[in-house]
């Protein structure tokens, strides 16, 4: 996904990129920070500190030189932009930001053939800096599941997102895992900075979203994760994301 060039000139270069679901872009890396926003379709980034969920109106932060790997449910129309190292902090880590119109657009723009004269030129300057700005005051998406460190607890998360319908109770994890239920409590907001059932819920929602971007029904996607039935699925889904499933998928964002 890194084009020549991309380390020199323009301070923020961008293209669009479509990818077909279940495409994987395998493990690389960038010279430069890189904005990825999904105007269809939902991005799972993953790095060696954990996932995050990228669903349209939503972008991913990566930092120049992290290695991470991106990952298609439903076809995914993308919007890539490339910033040059040092021009705007985003922190350490990815994260996934709310993309609010402005910043929508100027994304949009960013893709956008290069100017070719010093009024564009200059117009592009312009963008760049109102661009730095709305992604200043972006708010974070959340949206990010961490494996956590201890071994015990990795164990868990794996096993939680290989079936995240898995409806074990701590107690009988930590039987699992070799790991009290009072320990893993502690580790898990201590690590992952959420909950058991905070993290679960995550873990779930990754799923519904793949399953919900190949079209399958609403109410099965939820007895698919263990729910009883669609009504408590599709209110934990609203509050993750503000919207239902039905309405995402109707989006054209699953």
């Amino acid at each position: 996904m890194f084009r020549p060039g991309q380390s020199a000139g323009r301070p923020v270069k961008g293209h669009a990129e479509d990818f077909a679901t279940g495409h994987d872009t395998g493990w690389h890396r960038h010279p430069r920070a890189q904005l990825v926003h999904a105007l269809s379709g939902t991005l799972t980034c993953e790095t060696v500190d954990g996932t995050w969920i990228v669903p349209p109106d939503r972008a991913v932060w990566i930092p120049p030189g992290r290695r991470h790997r991106l990952v298609a449910s439903g076809a995914v129309a993308a919007r890539l932009l490339y910033l040059r190292a040092g021009l705007w902090d985003g922190g350490p880590r990815c994260r996934v930001l709310s993309v609010g119109p402005l910043l929508r657009a100027l994304v949009l723009a960013g893709c956008a053939p290069p100017p070719r004269s010093d009024s564009a030129r200059a117009a592009e300057a312009r963008r760049v800096a109102v661009l730095l700005d709305e992604l200043a005051a972006a708010p974070d998406a959340g949206l990010y599941l961490a494996p956590g460190r201890d071994p015990r607890l990795r164990r868990l998360t794996a096993a939680l997102l290989a079936d995240p319908a898995d409806g074990r109770d701590l107690a009988a994890w930590g039987r699992a895992v070799g790991a009290s239920q009072r320990t893993l409590a502690r580790l898990f907001p201590a690590e992952t900075g959420l909950t058991f059932i905070a993290w679960r819920w995550r873990a779930r929602l990754v799923r519904a979203l793949a399953l919900l971007a190949a079209g399958r029904p609403v109410t099965l996607v939820a007895l698919d994760l263990g729910y009883a039935g669609p009504s408590a699925f599709i209110q934990a889904f609203r509050r993750e994301l503000g919207t239902t499933p039905g309405r995402l998928r109707r989006a054209g964002g699953a």
